[in-house]
């Protein structure tokens, strides 16, 4: 195993939840969604130019399990990346709930910037099909940047477009998971209904990943 590209998967992964929660918990009155949207596209992009020649610049275990399915990217590598990932994101959220607490009068958890449904948002369906499609989506148009007939330097500038677009659809449905590993670094933290409703921001994102890649292999790399 690389030691070199699964620590660039926790660095990069830590960088993405920090995006999310520093904008979120910090910049989110004043930025809002547009904000929050944007400094995850960009910390993404920055990350990619950065360490992506590394690791491939994953961040995510829905990239790395979609881009196994369409055959990107060694299955037996999987394991170690997605934990790799899992663990920077986790990082990221403990240091920033601890930043967060530092706040005068005190700092009230709630949901921590969580993946949810339900309440008085949208349903569970609304949240399942959006995180499918739009992770879907995202890995299928990593395939098509990161192909051999896409231009040459620009893959990391439509990732973290594409990233920043997707959370202007779908923060106000259930605030835009589309990434596993981020659903759980927050959910650790908030506990409660979060952690009881992540089973849907694991599965979802990893179906439309899977879908994503098997498509992107079907009409990307199929040379037929």
């Amino acid at each position: 195993m690389r030691y070199r590209a699964l620590a660039a998967e926790f660095i990069g992964t830590f960088m993405l939840v920090a995006s999310v929660l520093g904008a979120a918990l910090f910049s989110f009155p004043i930025a809002g969604i547009v904000g929050v949207a944007l400094s995850i596209g960009f910390s993404v992009m920055a990350m990619i130019f950065a360490v992506g020649y590394i690791s491939g610049g994953h961040f995510n275990p829905a990239v790395t399990l979609g881009l196994v399915a369409g055959r990107r990217f060694a299955a037996s590598e999987a394991p170690a990346y997605i934990l790799a990932q899992c663990l920077g994101g986790i990082a990221a959220a403990i240091v920033f709930y601890v930043i967060a607490s530092g706040k005068s009068g005190g700092f009230e958890v709630g949901n921590f910037a969580s993946n949810m449904y339900g309440g008085e948002g949208y349903s569970m369906l609304s949240a399942f099909i959006i995180e499918v499609v739009l992770t879907g989506l995202f890995i299928f148009i990593i395939m098509g940047v990161t192909g051999p007939r896409a231009p040459a330097g620009f893959a990391a500038i439509a990732i973290g477009l594409t990233l920043s677009a997707i959370h202007l659809m779908a923060i106000p449905v259930d605030n835009a998971s589309v990434n596993p590993a981020r659903s759980l670094a927050t959910a650790v933290i908030a506990m409660g209904e979060p952690l009881a409703q992540l089973w849907l921001f694991w599965v979802a994102p990893i179906l439309g990943g899977v879908l994503g890649g098997l498509l992107g292999r079907c009409l990307i790399d199929n040379n037929d």
